[in-house]
């Protein structure tokens, strides 16, 4: 596991990467003392550790230029002062931490961080393997944004392509798990995808729609919400009642 450290500070830096290191002994932790530096370095890292009052670049800018680059990276912003907070969301941070660090509580967000670090290894890895008549391939589940019934056969879509074969919906959506919902009988989607929703339809964040059962809408909304709270997604979602 790779942790980055991005502090101006070198007394903060420090207290960080002893903490991490008592705790994680196998991490390799890096530290950088500018914004400029780290970026300049161009690796992806697990963890990130990220001050937000930096004089280069502030560490909310970094953030964003991490996240263009759909960087899954675990953000936790280390800074002084409160204010952030609302910024920090609008980048999906996982943790927001105030200077002085108080060790105990370090050593709690850290644990969970590195928790959802091999969540994430774990979804990375999980694939579905199919066969037809013609070839055979294997898909990552977090590539499939959708799946729709089409009778005896179902369509998978990811982004790039729509692929057909020969299941049952009750097949695919045992194989999927619980990330994926059955919002219709026709269609089973990936909540990571969801941008936005109403009583009828999801649209989804390539642009693409599927319909909503209304018997379904309610716990719809229900089991969206605990997937955020469990995957600590705080991308804002629209929805209309």
């Amino acid at each position: 596991m790779k942790v980055a450290i991005c502090d101006e500070e070198k007394e903060s830096s420090a207290l960080l990467c002893h903490l991490i290191r008592q705790q994680e002994p196998d991490c390799e932790v890096v530290c950088f003392d500018s914004s400029r530096q780290f970026l300049e370095a161009r690796q992806h890292y697990d963890i990130l550790l990220l001050d937000i009052q930096m004089e280069e670049m502030r560490g909310i800018e970094v953030a964003r230029a991490i996240r263009m680059k759909k960087d899954k990276t675990i953000l936790i912003f280390v800074t002084a002062l409160k204010e952030y907070v609302p910024e920090a969301f609008d980048v999906s941070a996982f943790h927001y931490l105030l200077k002085p660090v108080v060790a105990e509580k370090f050593c709690t967000v850290f644990e969970n961080a590195v928790k959802e670090v091999r969540k994430l290894q774990c979804l990375e890895e999980e694939q579905l393997f199919f066969h037809t008549k013609t070839k055979s391939f294997t898909l990552q589940k977090k590539d499939i944004l959708y799946v729709e019934s089409r009778k005896r056969k179902v369509d998978i879509h990811t982004a790039g392509e729509a692929y057909t074969v020969y299941a049952t919906m009750k097949y695919m959506e045992e194989q999927l798990g619980q990330d994926f919902y059955r919002c219709h009988r026709g269609y089973l989607v990936n909540m990571a995808y969801v941008l936005e929703y109403g009583e009828g339809t999801i649209r989804l964040q390539n642009g693409e729609s599927v319909f909503v059962a209304r018997e379904k809408y309610s716990q719809f909304v229900k089991t969206y919400t605990q997937y955020i709270e469990k995957t600590g997604n705080v991308r804002s979602v629209s929805h209309e009642k």
